[in-house]
């Protein structure tokens, strides 16, 4: 078995490489058909949505993410070979020093005071190091960038099926948007309005709101996080599978989700809310209209014993308050033992809204899985003829 291959995904692979004030970020995935139009704009797209969002810091001002395609892609199309993106970081030249490879004459001061709620000190404990950049560097949500830009690939051949994926912001501090998403707009309508939004709100009353409760943050020296929706259309019974706890697609697509930096839960549906409620009034009922199965509810969020029914997917996401502060909580130095204000590295206030960028590219890269996986093909005129003989809606 190939030694990077993740556990929950089943014939896509991807690899992401890089630190956050390094020379760049570098990524890597498999298992896209051949065949697939691609462009560095479509990847170069995405990333600019995830540099969006109130709440920003200074970081945002600085790097203006764009992709270039190393490999895998030849006039414009996939080739089936493994797809290689590289990022620069244009701040590179402020740290050549404090990250080079080589060994360097400079004195460069080290980190000792780990940041509550951070991989600070977990990480030194756990690698026995003295210096704390060597966490952070890694452990930053810079890494997403490249998370955005692979996912971006498995998006474009998503839509090639029928299938969009889209999000919102819907919590920001405790501000909640409890408006329904319109009816019948689609999650690539969605996304539209979402980034119209400094907020990604599209309840304008509730967007001034949360961008308040954002200044108020920032004036105290603190962060607020929140919760989003995300939404995927069109996607056909039977991704994933009952038959083991790896291979139900809510299992695969939450362990995706919680490897975002400061997600702390996920919601399937209706969620906790159904928890409370009894078994007829959670179950979504089962209907015929004269041509498909239907559904007169949605509660189990598209997924029903760890398959696709053919019903949109939705989830709901929580991030914690980023753990850098402007004003730090109390720490421990790691060299002297000594109480002291925590690290202050360059934060945001809130990085709700990018967080659902990144939380769309995560699922649309368990969704390209989980289709290659059902229907397979090594071109995308194979995959497509394969769901257009075998797929069920």
């Amino acid at each position: 078995m190939n030694v990077w291959v993740q556990n929950m995904l089943k014939k896509i692979t991807f690899l992401t490489a890089g630190e956050s004030h390094g020379r760049g970020l570098v990524g890597i995935i498999d298992g896209i058909p051949s065949g697939l139009q691609l462009s560095e704009h479509d990847i170069n797209t995405d990333l600019a949505r995830r540099q969006m969002g109130y709440g920003r810091g200074g970081r945002m001002k600085i790097e203006v993410d764009k992709s270039e395609i190393w490999s895998g892609v030849r006039h414009g199309k996939t080739l089936g070979s493994p797809i290689s993106l590289l990022i620069h970081n244009n701040d590179w030249e402020n740290w050549s020093q404090k990250m080079s490879v080589e060994p360097t004459n400079e004195e460069i001061k080290k980190i000792t005071l780990p940041r509550p709620g951070h991989a600070d000190l977990a990480g030194v404990q756990k690698y026995g190091y003295d210096d704390i950049r060597n966490v952070l560097e890694r452990s930053s949500a810079r890494e997403t960038t490249m998370r955005v830009g692979l996912a971006s690939i498995c998006r474009k051949l998503l839509l090639e099926t029928g299938v969009e994926v889209g999000s919102r912001v819907v919590q920001i501090h405790n501000i909640v948007d409890e408006s329904p998403i319109p009816e019948n707009l689609s999650p690539s309508k969605l996304n539209e309005l979402s980034d119209e939004s400094p907020v990604r709100c599209i309840n304008k009353e509730v967007e001034e709101k949360m961008m308040f409760a954002i200044d108020e943050a920032k004036k105290e020296g603190d962060s607020v996080g929140g919760v989003v929706e995300v939404i995927a259309t069109g996607l056909p019974f039977g991704l994933g599978a009952h038959t083991q706890w790896d291979k139900k697609l809510h299992s695969r697509i939450s362990a995706a989700m919680m490897s975002i930096n400061a997600f702390k839960g996920i919601e399937i549906g209706a969620g906790f809310s159904g928890a409370s409620k009894p078994g007829s009034e959670v179950h979504d009922e089962i209907g015929w209209d004269n041509e498909k199965y239907i559904r007169y509810s949605n509660n189990a969020g598209g997924i029903e014993g760890g398959m696709s029914n053919a019903q949109p997917i939705t989830l709901r996401l929580a991030m914690k308050p980023i753990p850098t502060l402007i004003k730090p909580l109390r720490s421990v130095d790691i060299a002297t033992k000594e109480l002291k204000d925590a690290h202050k590295e360059r934060t945001d206030v809130c990085a709700v809204p990018a967080a659902a960028i990144i939380a769309e590219s995560m699922l649309c890269l368990v969704l390209v899985d989980a289709l290659m996986e059902k229907f397979g093909g090594d071109s995308m005129d194979q995959l497509k003829e394969h769901m257009a003989a075998t797929a069920k809606y």
